[in-house]
């Protein structure tokens, strides 16, 4: 099956775990927003918000056209791509479990996201900088380890070799953890540098998903939108306490 993409073209986001999970599974898709012509661009995506010509609009991208499916909600999204292309557990308990981790990850991405923007997601960065470091302080002190400290919990229980978070083999939720380790390094790079001591497992589990030959192949093209500050993950040094 041909997938068909929607999500803004200029940043990471949300977008990009499913973006992950359709590389890692060599599957075919149309970054449609990122295209030109007709159908494409950004106006395709606000087609279907707008809810144009479908009987179930989502809410936000990003959002998943498969054959007459249209699908929203990345942990949603990830869910359905994860059972199709061997990168959930086959068992019920196993799926119902990556689908957990994932929202957990989805709890802490909103964390991530508040630390530039603690007042409110319409207001600039400079309207709030007082509170982002004030949040980002709490951040890095309290909820980043609580956090790690979780998944790092959850990987030493299935440790045996080079496991991963849901058992023996590589899921959806794998993937997003690398995301999330990679953007929390561009983010806050004095902080994770220290985190990365501490959260052993977690740090490896970022590196050998880096190094899986279609994630690494990825990450290597075009088709990677490079960090910047217009996204969830944004640097700024005075953020960043280490």
């Amino acid at each position: 099956m041909d997938y068909q993409l929607y999500y803004w073209p200029t940043i990471q986001g949300r977008g990009e775990f499913v973006r992950q999970v359709l590389e890692e599974a060599g599957a075919r898709y149309r970054d449609v927003a990122r295209e030109t012509g007709k159908g494409a661009g950004v106006a395709a995506l606000m087609g279907f918000l707008n809810g144009r010509n479908i009987e179930r609009p989502p809410f936000a991208p990003p959002f998943l056209k498969a054959g007459k499916l249209v699908i929203g909600q990345t942990a949603n999204i990830l869910q359905f791509l994860g059972a199709r292309h061997s990168l959930a557990p086959k068992n019920e308990g196993g799926r119902l479990w990556t689908h957990e981790l994932q929202l957990t990850m989805a709890d802490l991405l909103v964390e991530i996201h508040d630390t530039h923007h603690p007042v409110a997601a319409d207001l600039y960065y400079e309207d709030q900088k007082k509170e982002a470091r004030r949040r980002s302080t709490d951040f890095l002190k309290h909820r980043l380890p609580k956090f790690l400290g979780y998944f790092e919990q959850v990987l030493a229980k299935s440790s045996r070799g080079e496991n991963y978070l849901a058992g023996m083999r590589v899921t959806y939720a794998d993937l997003s953890m690398f995301q999330i380790v990679a953007g929390l390094n561009y983010a806050f790079p004095r902080a994770m540098a220290g985190a990365a001591r501490k959260y052993r497992r977690v740090v490896a589990l970022h590196g050998r998903v880096q190094e899986r030959p279609r994630i690494a192949a990825y990450l290597a093209s075009p088709r990677r939108i490079p960090f910047n500050d217009e996204g969830i993950f944004r640097h700024y040094a005075e953020l960043d306490a280490g």
